[in-house]
């Protein structure tokens, strides 16, 4: 349910809640990695000390799935945000703090590297001035086109509140987003029973502040349990080969078959399906900028 470092919360399947750490060290087979176990893990565990309501987990169970950010601490280090989740509902405001295409289209791309359905949640609506609006109703569009199911929400006002609950009913959810861009208020405005911590955007620099300090599960009901995580600042592809990052383009996807070459990497090739439905106007300029940027290594993650 929760790592803090040294110690985690595991729920059994019983629902009873135990203090447990990790005997020895886990290795991910090889992969660079600074936390072994991540929320949403699956674990093999035995009782140690019932007095204690201390566990020790022995044995990790194979992931289906996973959403990882580059390591804040640690080059060329993974951090595993979420493990065997359902899908991905990323909180993202266009101003205060301001998240750009770029940061999206990353985490999107780490989503469909594991074909995890994506929700993209335009939250703050309430304070978006009126000359943002055309433009945030021109991103909802571009994203809807190419299948992402897009809703906007207001937590400090209730809007989209009920539609926000019904995404996360029977599901496992991980919310992810920057700092500041009000993950906490929403889940507190469907569940008010958590009590989740808030805090205000700093006005220096326009960028959140950190209120999220470890991942950690919630429980709403009996098959609805959301992810918080810790606002994200810096989205690497650390496990992203570039022959991959076109696949996980799903109007690329589309494509595929229909350029010249079948390694075809949309950017020099004669006979690329991409490059001219990008200069048909049938994908997003800044769909394809941003694939231009992951495929060349520039740094463009915030």
């Amino acid at each position: 349910m929760r790592s803090t470092g040294s110690w985690y919360d595991l729920r059994a399947a019983d629902g009873h809640l135990w203090r447990a750490r990790l005997k020895g060290k886990f290795k991910l087979e090889g992969r660079k990695v600074t936390n072994p176990i991540a929320v949403g893990d699956r674990v093999v565990w035995q009782e140690e000390d019932r007095t204690e309501n201390s566990a020790m987990i022995t044995d990790i169970l194979p992931r289906h799935n996973y959403i990882e950010r580059q390591s804040v601490h640690k080059t060329a280090h993974a951090h595993v945000l979420a493990a065997n989740v359902d899908q991905a509902v990323l909180i993202v405001t266009l101003t205060f703090p301001r998240t750009s295409m770029g940061f999206i289209d990353r985490f999107l791309v780490v989503a469909e590297s594991f074909r995890i359905p994506t929700v993209i949640v335009f939250n703050k609506q309430d304070i978006i001035p009126d000359e943002f609006k055309e433009v945030q109703d021109q991103v909802i569009e571009l994203y809807q086109s190419i299948g992402y199911q897009c809703l906007k929400t207001s937590a400090t006002e209730g809007e989209g509140s009920q539609v926000f609950a019904d995404l996360l009913t029977g599901k496992v959810s991980v919310l992810a987003g920057h700092s500041g861009v009000g993950k906490s208020s929403l889940v507190n405005a469907v569940a008010p029973d958590l009590l989740l911590r808030t805090n205000e955007v700093s006005t220096f620099a326009n960028k959140g502040v950190h209120t999220t300090t470890f991942a950690e599960m919630f429980e709403l009901n009996a098959t609805t349990f959301i992810i918080d995580s810790p606002g994200i600042k810096e989205l690497g592809l650390t496990d992203i080969g570039q022959a991959e990052i076109g696949h996980c383009f799903p109007e690329f996807r589309a494509l595929l078959n229909e350029c010249r070459f079948h390694n075809c990497q949309h950017i020099n090739e004669p006979g690329c399906a991409v490059k001219a439905s990008v200069e048909a106007g049938e994908i997003g300029m800044s769909r394809y900028e941003s694939y231009l940027s992951m495929m060349g290594g520039q740094d463009n993650r915030k």
